[in-house]
């Protein structure tokens, strides 16, 4: 495919806004309704963030590092970026969508491409039953928190936590706990993405508990129910030579 009409979308640090100036005066930019592609200058937090901007818009992001990590951004280089579109590798990805009940009795449904995460709100542990499928897998788990991580998301939080790296072709879901205290020998559990997952919060009040969605944060929580969400989509784009999968297949052999 060849992408003509670029836009161009930064994030707010000087870096960012200086390379979008630079490429501005070079491949000229235009908006997001007449382009053909994203190009999205920042972090891998800024790539989230285009994700559920552009969700279902049918417009694929190309990610140039001007953060820090940069996992799901390509290498920057002001040179030959036209051509490099052209032959980029598309990636299509579909968030969890995360239905969450706090103890007001209110109720949000939110995406996530990353993670979405249950984490303590206070001193105390958080104590939660987990069910898969409505059907309850373990009674109580003391933790920190939990996350439920694509593969997209499995090297981010969830690896820092010790859970497992999904290969990004593969249909699975990761469930990792965070700092599990009861029972000690649970390390979470690869999931098909075709089930649902159902996290009750015991004792809200006593150990009130928090879910995070990407950046969406709600407070004092009492249920989520997890599942992928098929019918949104977001299309990412890779350099040929560094495509996602190598680069999750080099996260996993540690380099």
């Amino acid at each position: 495919m060849t992408f003509n009409k670029l836009c161009f979308v930064a994030s707010k640090t000087d870096d960012a806004e200086q390379a979008k100036i630079t490429l501005n005066k070079r491949y000229g930019n235009n908006s997001p309704e007449t382009a053909d592609i994203i190009v999205a200058l920042g972090g891998d937090g800024f790539m989230l963030e285009c994700l559920h901007r552009f969700n279902n818009s049918g417009l694929p992001i190309y990610g140039l590092n001007r953060g820090s990590v940069g996992f799901l951004m390509n290498e920057f280089k002001l040179d030959d970026l036209p051509q490099r579109l052209n032959v980029a590798k598309k990636h299509i990805v579909h968030p969890l969508q995360a239905k969450i009940e706090n103890n007001q009795g209110e109720h949000f449904s939110v995406n996530a491409f990353n993670e979405v995460s249950m984490l303590r709100q206070t001193h105390q542990a958080a104590k939660l039953q987990i069910s898969i499928n409505k059907r309850t897998r373990l009674e109580e788990l003391v933790c920190d928190g939990i996350i439920v991580a694509t593969p997209v998301g499995s090297t981010a939080y969830n690896l820092s936590a010790h859970g497992p790296i999904v290969p990004i072709n593969t249909k699975l879901i990761a469930l990792t706990p965070i700092s599990p205290f009861r029972p000690r020998h649970w390390r979470g559990a690869l999931l098909r993405d075709s089930v649902s997952i159902s996290i009750k919060v015991n004792s809200p009040e006593k150990r009130p508990v928090s879910a995070v969605a990407d950046h969406h944060e709600i407070r004092n929580v009492t249920k989520i129910t997890v599942n992928q969400n098929k019918s949104d989509k977001a299309i990412m784009m890779f350099d040929e030579k560094h495509s996602l999968e190598e680069r999750i297949l080099r996260e996993q052999f540690g380099y």
